[in-house]
């Protein structure tokens, strides 16, 4: 999903927000699209109003990825356009709340909390795929910390088996060994 046309139609399809019109919406993705790193792999995508205090009061659409980096933000304006991204790294909690008109799904960061406005039934469901992405995320790379931890003990092994058959010195078995550890 690396264009907008494909991130408004993944919001479309998954129910995710529209934006005001369907042109509208796809000029905020551009601004993302625009701003993607080669090595970056977009999940998911909505729409919502930035900044939401009330219906009255908001920051006007936004489009929105959620990144194997980052959380995106773009909004295309008639001249220029306003872009923002957090790195996951600095996400406290991603949260939903409904009113009695509209739902707002909360990204609380160590430097800003964002308040997105939504249609009720959609704040949640934005909410738990957010989290059910990081919690993927989280797992792949534990999976791969385990893989690399095991790899290096196969290999401390193999050293060690040179060891005992006089291929290698202790020194130099101990210096690997540090090697693969990382220390």
């Amino acid at each position: 999903m690396r264009t907008a046309e494909k991130m408004y139609n993944y919001c479309i399809e998954n129910g995710y927000g529209r934006g005001l019109t369907r042109n509208w919406a796809i000029k905020h993705f551009k601004l993302l699209e625009e701003n993607l790193r080669s090595d970056e792999e977009v999940y998911m995508t909505f729409i919502g109003l930035n900044n939401y205090i009330s219906p009255t009061k908001h920051g006007n659409n936004y489009a929105y990825a959620i990144t194997n980096q980052r959380i995106m933000f773009g909004q295309k304006k008639m001249f220029g356009g306003n872009f923002k991204s957090v790195v996951l790294d600095k996400l406290n909690d991603i949260s939903s709340s409904t009113g009695m008109l509209m739902g707002v799904v909360t990204i609380d960061t160590l430097g800003e909390v964002f308040n997105v406005g939504v249609d009720k039934e959609t704040a949640d469901n934005i909410s738990n795929e957010i989290h059910n992405i990081i919690f993927s995320m989280r797992n792949e790379s534990d999976k791969r910390d385990i893989s690399r931890e095991n790899n290096s003990i196969e290999e401390i092994k193999k050293y060690k088996e040179l060891l005992d058959s006089g291929i290698i010195t202790e020194d130099e078995f101990n210096q690997k060994k540090k090697e693969l550890l990382g220390l």
